[in-house]
Formats: structure tokens, C-alpha cells, sequence
């Protein structure tokens, strides 16, 4: 179960850091308490305290002591694969993706001077 735990710890701290990251910078993004879930914005202060929670998550499941070093490769592993997955996933459902199929600003055409006048 230790194992478990320590990969957990690693998903937990990997989602704190976009949510504090967010919070920080004053900006909204994507939390679970956005309408819909996961998918609408919530504010910085929403945030913040969402990655506080996974922050402290993270840190009661890493406990205290030392890891050797099958518990940090669980933690490692858990960081890694919460990366891949929020990679994935806001890469498909971010409305600011830079592909250009979402709606928000990196979809938009970048303004210019507009039409010379004539």
C-alpha cells in the first residue's frame, strides 16, 4: 500500500502546481468546481485554494521520513503520469489551445495594423 500511496502523493503535488501557477499569475483556469467541471474557468482564489489542497494531499501521502528509492520512483511515476494526462487533456479541452480549434486568445489572429488606407 506504501507504493500506492507514494504514487498518489506524486498525482496530488503535479496538480497543485498549474492550479497555484494560475492562482499566482491572477489568471482563471479549469478546477472542479468550475460549471462544467474540469472544463469551465474558475477564478485565482478558487485556485489557490484548490492547489492548497492538493499540495497538502500530497504532502500527508508522502508522510514523513525519507523515501528510499522504490518510493520515489512511485512518486516519480505519479507526477509523470498526472504531466501526461493534464498534458492530454487540457490540450483537448482548453478553449486557449494553440492549434487553432479553440475559442480563446491563442486562437484569435494575432491584431495587426488592419487595412492601409487607401
Amino acid at each position: 500500500m506504501t507504493m500506492v500511496s507514494k504514487f498518489f502523493a506524486g498525482v496530488l503535488l503535479a496538480n497543485a502546481v498549474p492550479h497555484g501557477v494560475s492562482a499566482v499569475q491572477g489568471r482563471q483556469f479549469p478546477s472542479p468546481f468550475a460549471s462544467p467541471p474540469g472544463v469551465g474557468l474558475s477564478g485565482p482564489v478558487t485556485n489557490a485554494a484548490w492547489s492548497a489542497v492538493n499540495a497538502v494531499g500530497g504532502a500527508a501521502l508522502l508522510g514523513r521520513g525519507g523515501l528510499d528509492q522504490r518510493n520515489r520512483a512511485a512518486v516519480t511515476a505519479g507526477a509523470v503520469a498526472m504531466g501526461f494526462f493534464l498534458a492530454h487533456y487540457f490540450g483537448k479541452n482548453s478553449s486557449h489551445s494553440a492549434t487553432g480549434t479553440g475559442t480563446g486568445p491563442a486562437a484569435d489572429p494575432v491584431p495587426g495594423p488592419g487595412p492601409a488606407a487607401g
